[in-house]
């Protein structure tokens, strides 16, 4: 830990009594009884004012981003099914999604709001480790300018990006880690430089409150896991009424969902577009 302040030791000149006799020799057990106390406030006061932890505590207990199988997890029947998870509804969002051009395959989401974004991406993980801190990692070893800084999903990372037009743009990157996924957050605008704006709560607020579903199928570490377009809620509820009314088990809507996954670590390489997306009443603007 860094300062604790055990008090200054007296020279051997201020510790020892002067020769004149007249001088009251030093208390040794007083000054080990005021060294003592004032290490003790100095630890103390340095608990209180330690900076946040470097994990992020509480996922699927006080807080998410959460999964499917987790015990409080919460009722995400009107959110929209993206596959790998489903997204919370906020007033005033753009969604957009991010596809592979060759296939039509989707592999991310972008949230739009005001003027911050968020881009989420879920991959898989190992069943018995995290794989926050090895990506983190592997993004400091390849930008030298990142930095890691402590923020409310525990250890995150700043990086500034270039641009077209010579424009830096400043991101947050978080990763949280789950059962056998990370979900990862990559936050620009307001959401990554000012940590009071309202933007940047009500953004750090959707990304806690995503539900992934990481599914049965084996995949490598680091592998997105797959996705499919947008199910509004509405088309969810009716395939599970079907469903139960023995047409079919599991979930109809995944039948017509390309089979192929994405290739390379994190998928960084692959193209985007932008896709339509559900429109439900003012919660979701359509973008074209």
């Amino acid at each position: 830990m860094g300062l604790f302040g055990f008090g200054k030791k007296k020279s051997k000149k201020e510790a020892e009594p002067a020769v004149e006799p007249a001088v009251e020799p030093v208390d040794e057990d007083k000054v080990a009884a005021e060294a003592a106390n004032a290490a003790a406030k100095a630890e103390s006061a340095e608990t209180v004012l330690a900076e946040p932890s470097s994990e992020y505590q509480g996922r699927g207990e006080e807080r998410g981003p959460w999964d499917v199988n987790d015990e409080d997890v919460p009722d995400y029947d009107d959110y929209l099914d993206l596959g790998a998870y489903y997204l919370p509804f906020l007033q005033g969002i753009q969604l957009r999604i991010k596809a592979n051009r060759a296939i039509q395959q989707v592999l991310g989401s972008t949230i739009t709001f005001g003027s911050s974004s968020l881009e989420i991406e879920a991959f898989a993980a190992p069943k018995t480790l995290g794989l926050w801190d090895d990506v983190r990692g592997d993004l400091l070893e390849a930008n030298k300018a990142a930095s890691e800084v402590d923020g409310v999903f525990g250890t995150e990372l700043k990086l500034p990006v270039n641009v077209k037009g010579g424009k830096t743009v400043n991101t947050r990157i978080v990763g949280v880690d789950g059962p056998r996924w990370m979900l990862r957050g990559i936050f620009s605008g307001k959401a990554a430089i000012d940590p009071d704006s309202p933007e940047t709560e009500a953004l750090n607020k959707f990304f806690a409150d995503i539900v992934v579903e990481r599914g049965e199928e084996p995949l490598a570490p680091r592998d997105l896991i797959p996705m499919h377009p947008p199910v509004a809620p509405a088309e969810r509820k009716a395939a599970k009424a079907a469903a139960e009314a023995g047409e079919e088990n599991g979930k109809e809507h995944f039948k017509d969902i390309p089979d192929n996954k994405p290739k390379g670590p994190l998928s960084q390489d692959q193209q985007t577009e932008v896709k339509t997306t559900l429109s439900r009443g003012p919660m979701f603007s359509e973008v074209r």
